[in-house]
């Protein structure tokens, strides 16, 4: 016997998740975006918190393919 393509009515529901729900993790995702964009783009110019060239040497790289001048 063949299977139905559609399945049965009330198997599954999908619920709406709230923006209520999202929000915190919105608000989380994007400052972590923003401090991440920081070491990428400013880390080690003239707004440097952390001395020396650890941090220029982990994001080197994406720096340049985001083009961000670091030379």
């Amino acid at each position: 016997m063949a299977q139905p393509a559609v399945p049965a009515a009330g198997s599954s529901v999908i619920t709406p998740i709230s923006a209520k729900a999202i929000a915190p993790w919105a608000v989380f995702f994007g400052v972590l975006m923003l401090v991440l964009l920081y070491f990428v783009g400013a880390e080690q110019g003239a707004t440097a918190l952390i001395s020396g060239e650890g941090v220029h040497e982990w994001v080197h790289d994406g720096r340049h393919l985001l083009g961000f001048p670091c030379h």
